[in-house]
């Protein structure tokens, strides 16, 4: 048996070594994978040696090989303390203690054997060493599987398959040793190759726990291959013992039944290697019992994210979705609906898919039923086995639909938001468990995509009719103003209707008025502002403003230095407004015996200040901190609240500041700030 020993011992090295390789490229520093590593290390040098050992018998290989094979049967015990060690809370349990004094006693019999030698040492306190350390190994192999929660049994299980296996071949070899008092030199050749044969349990259990910290996978393809060969050579071993029974129990007929069973078995065979519906078959099963799962999640993960977060190369977010959904099932494209204000679900987005302009509404049966069950209806099913979906009704536009597939509501919360149909795979694609469990999981992320994108839409339009609605309480502000000036000029027309003064000031009022409402209409229409910024004669402004409120009381004192010009970059109507609001504040607040000002003053070469001080009723401190410069906040009976809060704004706009001083019962100081263009003496 030297030449079986030879190869059995040869293959096993050549296996270990490549899976030693394997582990050490895959290995990231935790500490099971460095203990597999130096088992898979030591069981190679066992291995070689023994190789070397059977071709060329010479002690110092025989030797090594002793040596080597008691140090990884040691590193394998380690290999499972290492496993066992955190189910034991940190505590030293009896496993460990009786798998060191078993390692001990071989090391013991290995240096008696040298010491004494082989010749007058009796056989079987070594064999007992070895089966001490079958039925030690076996404890542990238990006592790991048994500590395992049965929820995580699903990664340590192909691992604790393999040394179960391993060390019940020792258990075999050393049991019929110690009884015979002599190895078995037939089952001593092949213990090579049976401790590598199970190597690829190992390996599958390595990908399957993290904790090893081993980047390990095997691809299916690799167990499609494995597992397809592995059936065909059980197959043929099938074949072949039936043919050797008919061979030798058939009589005169044996041989010729023997090679036409051996002949119908192989046809039989080729033809189920070529089925492709046995290939499909075989697929789905590896895929349901030897993988977890079906797809890889992490990389669909990805893949579905990315598609969601960068539409690019011309996609809206809407045919994102479709596109990101219908990749997961290999569908060409579909249609987006999303539900409108309206209560009804229109065509938002399309993707290889022509355009259509029905609606469904909300409270239809397909809504509600999409709503209440989050089922993802398959039509193909629907049509063959309506019964599945109780209380299902396909809508007419719909069931006119011939490449209509899927339907995947689009839910967020408790509210359904639209749905997507996707179009027929370009292939038949199975629609199973796991299949249905990712598109449900995909399509919650997808609805909280547009989800988002529907209300900053929503939030969009709100800003658009918030900034309508504020430049149109701006424009009937004013309008108010002007009101004011045609009432004041009526209430006075009685009196000095015939004075040719009060007729001209008149007629020079009511042409003001038109001006300014004709340029409020324009500016509404428009949405922006009818005149850009420029330089504005501060001086002269202030002196229009005057002269606007000539006719009101009291007199509005301007305190100006009349060898002083000062320009400042603004609007000039928009300027004049807001000083002439300011101006005309304090007049209301100020009784007509009292006193109104307004003075210009530098603050350095590039800021003017204008001061506007009234003697009249004035604000209490908390409403000039808490309410002034909010909008819709006013002390006055007819006032609107709006005009202090443009007043800022506009202010700031341009770059100058508006502070209030005031005083119940003493009066108010208002200071605007304003940088200047040119300043000239």
């Amino acid at each position: 048996m030297a030449e079986v020993a030879t190869w059995s011992y040869g293959l096993a090295a050549f296996a270990y070594f490549f899976f030693g390789l394997y582990i050490f490229f895959a290995w990231r520093g935790a500490l099971p994978g460095g203990v597999l590593f130096a088992a898979v290390a030591l069981s190679f040098a066992w291995t070689a040696f023994s190789a070397l050992g059977a071709s060329e018998p010479r002690p110092v290989l025989a030797l090594g090989a002793a040596v080597f094979d008691i140090l990884r049967s040691g590193a394998w015990y380690a290999f499972l303390i290492v496993l066992s060690r955190p189910l034991w809370a940190g505590r030293l349990r009896w496993p460990a203690v009786l798998a060191a004094v078993v390692f001990l006693f071989q090391i013991c019999a290995l240096l008696f054997e040298l010491l004494v030698g082989s010749a007058q040492l009796p056989l079987r306190p070594v064999l007992a060493a070895w089966l001490a350390h079958a039925i030690v190994g076996l404890m542990l192999v238990e006592q790991l599987y048994r500590s395992v929660p049965a929820s995580s049994r699903w990664g340590i299980k192909p691992a604790c398959l393999a040394l179960a296996a391993g060390y019940t071949f020792e258990l075999y070899l050393f049991a019929d040793a110690f009884l015979f008092a002599r190895l078995d030199p037939d089952v001593w050749a092949v213990r090579g190759i049976a401790h590598a044969l199970v190597i690829p349990l190992i390996a599958l259990s390595g990908t399957r726990s993290p904790a090893w910290t081993l980047r390990m996978s095997v691809s299916r393809e690799v167990v499609f291959h494995s597992t397809a060969l592995a059936g065909a050579g059980l197959y043929l071993l099938v074949i072949a013992g039936a043919a050797y029974y008919v061979r030798y129990f058939g009589g005169d007929w044996g041989r010729a039944l023997q090679m036409t069973l051996l002949f119908a078995g192989l046809v039989l065979l080729g033809a189920l290697l070529f089925s492709g519906a046995l290939r499909a078959r075989l697929r789905v099963f590896i895929s349901k019992h030897l993988f977890s799962y079906r797809y890889d999640y992490r990389n669909e993960w990805l893949r579905f994210t990315q598609a969601l977060s960068s539409a690019d190369h011309g996609l809206d977010l809407g045919q994102s979705v479709i596109r990101a959904l219908s990749d997961l099932v290999e569908s060409p494209g579909g249609a987006l609906w999303l539900a409108d204000p309206y209560g009804k679900c229109t065509m938002h987005s399309r993707l290889n898919h022509p355009q259509l302009t029905a609606s469904e509404p909300l409270q239809s049966p397909l809504c509600r039923f999409l709503e209440e069950r989050e089922w993802i209806v398959n039509l193909e099913e629907f049509r063959a086995q309506p019964a599945r979906y109780e209380g299902l009704t396909l809508p007419q536009w719909l069931s006119s639909l011939d490449d209509a597939w899927l339907i995947i509501p689009l839910k967020t919360g408790e509210r359904l938001i639209g749905f997507v149909v996707l179009s027929v795979p370009r292939t038949p694609f199975e629609i199973d468990w796991e299949v249905l469990d990712l598109l449900k999981t995909a399509q919650r992320q997808a609805a909280g995509y547009l989800d988002r994108m529907l209300a900053a839409e929503a939030l969009l339009e709100a800003r658009k009719f918030d900034s309508f609605n504020r430049m149109s309480a701006f424009v009937v502000h004013d309008l108010k103003n002007l009101v004011a000036q045609l009432s004041l000029m009526l209430k006075n027309a009685e009196r000095h209707r015939d004075n040719p003064e009060f007729q001209k000031d008149m007629l020079e009022t009511v042409a003001h008025v038109e001006s300014r409402m004709r340029s409020l209409m324009t500016q509404l229409q428009e949405k922006r502002s009818i005149d850009p910024p420029r330089a504005v004669d501060l001086v002269a402004l202030l002196r229009t403003v005057q002269s606007h409120k000539r006719n009101q009381h009291p007199a509005v004192e301007l305190r100006i230095d009349d060898t002083v010009t000062c320009e400042v970059t603004a609007h000039p109507e928009r300027l004049e407004r807001i000083i002439g609001h300011v101006v005309q504040n304090a007049l209301d607040a100020t009784e007509q015996d009292g006193s109104v000002s307004v003075t210009l003053e530098f603050v350095d070469a590039s800021r003017v200040r204008v001061l506007v001080e009234d003697d009249g009723c004035g604000m209490s401190p908390e409403f000039v901190r808490e309410r002034l410069s909010r909008p819709f906040q006013t002390t006055k009976a007819s006032g609107m609240g709006i005009g202090v809060f443009e007043t800022r704004q506009y202010l700031e706009e341009i770059g100058g500041t508006l502070c209030y001083d005031s005083e119940i019962g003493v009066g108010t100081r208002v200071t605007i700030e304003l940088p200047t263009s040119r300043r000239a003496p």
